[in-house]
């Protein structure tokens, strides 16, 4: 079984090749800021910086705090991130998001069931691996 770790933003990305190179520069080891991006991408298994870039952007990064919006069971919301954690297999985060309005999850005509809060796995698109009856995801998240 491979386990993939999950792919640090771009931003965190080149923050690293930045301390890469000052501290080979401390050692006596001049290189550019081209070849520490190269090098970097291949300490995370990929080919080249382009492959590395494309697969980090290709990633949604979030943080607790964060403002979200999305679909909670087919009804669109803005949220809050209120808790976050990574789940085992590295490719799924667990959220707990706090609804700006109350969120009816009932399509009943007959009677509602307001959420406040809710808490749902996503992974790193954005979208529940859980699906509604209809084949939609439980929980899609974007960032406002």
């Amino acid at each position: 079984m491979t386990v993939s770790k999950p792919i640090p933003s771009i931003e965190d990305l080149k923050t690293q090749a930045k301390r890469l190179r000052q501290h080979l520069s401390a050692e006596g080891v001049d290189i550019t800021h081209s070849k520490a991006l190269e090098l970097i991408a291949h300490q995370h298994g990929a080919r080249d910086w382009n492959t590395l870039h494309a697969q980090a952007g290709n990633r949604l990064h979030l943080r607790v705090g964060d403002r979200v919006s999305g679909h909670y069971l087919g009804q669109a919301f803005t949220a809050e991130i209120r808790g976050m954690t990574m789940l085992g297999d590295g490719e799924h985060r667990r959220l707990t998001l706090q609804f700006d309005d109350p969120v009816d999850v009932v399509t009943f005509d007959s009677f509602s069931s307001f959420r406040h809060r809710v808490t749902g796995d996503i992974g790193w698109d954005g979208r529940s691996p859980r699906h509604t009856s209809n084949g939609e995801p439980q929980l899609v998240v974007r960032p406002e």
